[in-house]
């Protein structure tokens, strides 16, 4: 099978003399989760950057299928002048919307609602609708369950598990027994 993300020989800093990253692989696959874990300044929101062509690399090649993108904070990822609709139809089709919100237990009259109406976890829920709406290959997700309580991050967690049929997911998170519960493989980035 052709993976979905391919990353040869990455080479990455913000500071040419201290890279980031130096001759960094890996490759994904549909239906495989790997997390990315290392401590606050590892560089692990800037290999999404990276992914996403936001950055460009010094050395090494990056090669995604459509990506996708689930954000930490809900609250931030969304502008809290507008509808959840209104801002997850303009970047995504919205038609068979339906088993979407059913299995992700989503009244349509949530989506009528700015942000600061709904709850983190709501909101949160939202916020991975409206990634998979954009009908991505690959789903990166960047501590989607970091504000969250534990109840609720078990619910998005399976919720996202779910979708493993239909993409590749690379999961950032400082929560070790959250990956060693849902990764394939566990890549520790920014080990002195």
């Amino acid at each position: 099978m052709k993976p979905i993300l391919e990353i040869t020989r990455l080479t990455f800093g913000y500071d040419p003399k201290h890279p980031l990253y130096r001759d960094f692989s890996l490759t994904l696959s549909r239906g495989e989760i790997k997390a990315i874990v290392g401590p606050s300044g590892s560089g692990k929101s800037t290999l999404f950057e990276l992914i996403l062509g936001n950055l460009t690399p010094q050395n090494g090649t990056i090669r995604s299928e459509r990506a996708s993108m689930v954000f930490q904070d809900p609250y931030t990822s969304f502008h809290p002048s507008y509808t959840l609709m209104q801002q997850i139809s303009d970047v995504a089709d919205t038609e068979g919307m339906q088993p979407y919100l059913e299995e992700m237990g989503i009244d349509t009259a949530l989506l009528e609602k700015r942000p600061h109406e709904l709850s983190g976890g709501q909101l949160q829920r939202a916020s991975i609708l409206r990634a998979l709406l954009m009908k991505p290959r690959l789903l990166l997700l960047d501590e989607p369950t970091s504000a969250l309580d534990n109840v609720i991050q078990l619910d998005v967690m399976k919720l996202l598990l779910r979708r493993l049929d239909t993409v590749g997911m690379l999961l950032i998170t400082h929560e070790i027994d959250l990956a060693k519960w849902c990764a394939d493989e566990i890549i520790e980035i920014g080990k002195a």
